[in-house]
């Protein structure tokens, strides 16, 4: 009788070992590398309690105290800017006083967080990446704390609540109005989606001129790339919604650019046209220091770093990943997006801010966050490129893990010395709360104020005391007829 020769058992192979093995020990790699972001920003929201007035809350405080919510809509839409949904935004805070400046920077980080975190979990899935659980939270805590910690001003960009809502919040909300078009999958949730991009961009065009030009920036490349870039099926809902968005947005931003106080704005503070040759011509040298200074900021390395972790990380098969010829032409849709909204930006700032726009960093978290999400995405096309051509991950995960550390000590190293400043600002800011509330109390209707600038924020009796503002917000504050300049101590 033959025997029938036994079903011989092939070894496997040594690549598919050393995967299985690298990927029993993701969970945990996953966990330490997220626990430094997350502690950074956790840091970041205790230090919130140091915060005090200062420059427009001077004057926010007092309007919403007195009149609540209808009064600040009315000033910012009849005397400020415009920016109803801006006024909305300063009176969600401003009505818990002072405490409402502590505790901005917990919420609005959480906030922040939250919804880049909702961003790249649904995004990811989108491009074909299939990720272990972690990944997104720990791509959008890198992403976060680079955005909110890793500006040349923190403090404006993070802990000031005047600037936060007018640069930093609108550029997220704009992000995360993205995801119920990339979660459509029913007829509900095509109408839902294109209702949320429309009504997004109403807001955003009564938030932020800026925001509102990049968000018409990138909705218009991606109508151009629309038809190399997505299938058929899908194709005209996500020109529907590009159309909705830039709609939505073109009508809020008319509804700013006509109001009595935008009208008002640029009749005290604009010196010269957005349009002139001179101004077209200073806002490009102005926008390129900007674009010199974020490139040679080294910390925005931790975003590619992210972006490798993301792609090295993916479980997708290669197959399942978008072409590498629709990446290439994402990433110079995004790159000419960025650049045109940028100097875009620079040019409609440029009549109020003069010069100062290449170095008012508050102006840049418009278009910021997009150059973040931007490095991320080159990040995932570098290690593509790399497992294409290494079996072996190790060495790209290692560098991205040490330079996402690197980062990270950078970033604690900076937001302790803020720390320190505004701890120390925050005893002065106390004393002399106490002496103004108290000669206030005892009758006294003209008191000192001594000057306590901490990043460039605007203090009464500035440039020398040549420039008072905002003076008369302080003596509101405070139900004084009027501060005066104190003598500067020996």
């Amino acid at each position: 009788m033959e025997r029938v020769p036994e079903k011989s058992v092939q070894p496997r192979h040594s690549e598919d070992v050393r995967t299985t093995r690298a990927r029993g020990w993701t969970p945990l790699w996953i966990g330490l590398l997220t626990l430094p972001p997350v502690a950074l920003l956790a840091a970041a929201a205790w230090f919130g309690r140091l915060v005090r007035p200062g420059g427009d809350d001077w004057c926010f405080l007092p309007q919403v105290g007195d009149g609540g919510l209808f009064a600040i809509v009315e000033k910012f839409y009849f005397v400020d800017n415009g920016r109803v949904a801006n006024a909305v935004l300063v009176w969600s805070y401003a009505r818990f006083g002072v405490a409402g400046q502590q505790w901005f920077g917990l919420f609005s980080g959480v906030l922040v967080l939250a919804l880049l975190w909702a961003f790249i979990a649904t995004a990811g899935p989108r491009a074909g990446m299939r990720v272990p659980r972690g990944v997104p939270f720990l791509v959008a805590s890198i992403v976060t704390v680079l955005f909110l910690l890793g500006s040349p001003n923190t403090y404006k960009t993070f802990y000031w609540p005047a600037a936060s809502v007018s640069h930093t919040l609108p550029p997220v909300l704009a992000c995360a109005a993205v995801i119920p078009v990339l979660r459509a999958t029913s007829q509900r949730g095509r109408v839902l989606a294109l209702l949320t991009v429309f009504v997004a961009g109403l807001i955003l065009g009564t938030l932020s001129e800026e925001t509102s030009v990049v968000a018409v920036v990138v909705l218009a490349s991606a109508l151009l790339i629309s038809g190399r870039l997505f299938p058929e099926a899908r194709r005209r809902f996500l020109r529907l919604c590009c159309a909705a968005g830039i709609t939505g947005t073109v009508i809020g931003t008319l509804i700013l650019f006509t109001s009595p106080g935008a009208q008002h704005r640029r009749e005290r503070h604009y010196t010269v046209s957005a349009l002139a040759p001179e101004t077209l011509l200073a806002s490009l040298r102005g926008f390129a220091h900007i674009v010199i200074t974020c490139l040679t900021t080294w910390q925005y390395l931790g975003a590619v770093a992210a972006g490798v972790l993301l792609a090295l990380l993916a479980r997708a098969p290669r197959s399942g990943l978008t072409p590498m010829k629709n990446q290439m032409l994402c990433a110079g849709a995004g790159a000419g997006a960025l650049l045109v909204s940028g100097y875009l930006c620079t040019v409609i700032t440029y009549p109020a801010f003069g010069p100062t726009v290449a170095t008012s960093t508050r102006l840049w978290n418009d278009y910021l966050l997009l150059y973040i999400l931007f490095l991320v995405f080159l990040g995932t096309l570098l290690a593509r490129a790399w497992r294409h051509r290494m079996r072996w991950t190790g060495p790209a995960m290692a560098a991205g893990a040490g330079v996402f550390a690197l980062v990270c000590l950078s970033l604690a190293v900076s937001l302790t010395s803020l720390e320190t400043d505004m701890a120390v600002r925050a005893g002065k800011w106390d004393r002399q709360d106490s002496r103004l509330r108290g000669g206030a109390a005892a009758g006294t209707r003209v008191l000192p104020y001594e000057r306590m600038p901490l990043r460039e924020m605007t203090e009464p009796f500035g440039a020398g005391g040549r420039i008072a503002w905002p003076a008369v917000c302080v003596a509101d504050y405070y139900g004084l007829d009027s501060v005066t300049q104190a003598a500067r101590r020996p």
